[in-house]
């Protein structure tokens, strides 16, 4: 069975992925291994619609492993993206949060400083989780409301 990970940054997409399963897939790091390059500098130099089209190869050959995969909080962006998880026989779990509580994880991380944070404003960042947050449900075959409840908590309402 193949799990994907989805929810914006901050929702604990890898930590909860690394409960499930130690030897579980980062999207992203695959995708840095196949460009060559961190995806923030990839993203000045060959722009979002490039991205995506790289993120959607990658997305189709995970569809075809077994296994958890932690997906990028942009993956629902792309309508090809959310084409191919919909038409995946894989689990696709929505680690869902309220707008603050993401915003207080990511302003504490100091280990994980993401480009969308640095190069926003609180304000723009909540537009874009407000963008996203009906494309994630929209695609999710579970919802697992996060706010308030511990990692461990979290597997076992996934593992229920």
């Amino acid at each position: 069975m193949t799990i994907f990970l989805i929810g914006f940054m901050g929702a604990g997409k890898t930590t909860i992925a690394n409960l499930l399963s130690p030897d579980f897939i980062d999207m992203d790091d695959v995708i840095v291994e196949r460009i060559g390059m961190p995806i923030s500098t990839f993203f000045e130099i060959a722009g979002e619609t490039a991205f995506r089209e790289i993120e959607s190869q990658v997305l189709l050959e995970l569809t075809q492993t077994s296994g958890v995969i932690s997906t990028g909080g942009g993956v629902v962006m792309s309508e090809e993206n959310r084409r191919i998880l919909s038409k995946s026989k894989a689990e696709v779990i929505y680690l869902k949060s309220d707008f603050d509580t993401l915003y207080q994880r990511i302003t504490a991380d100091k280990s994980n400083v993401r480009p969308l944070f640095l190069n926003n404003s609180r304000v723009e960042l909540q537009a874009i989780f407000e963008a996203r947050a009906p494309l994630y449900e929209a695609i999710a075959t579970q919802i697992i409301t996060i706010s308030g409840k511990s990692p461990e908590a979290i597997l076992k309402e996934i593992q229920a």
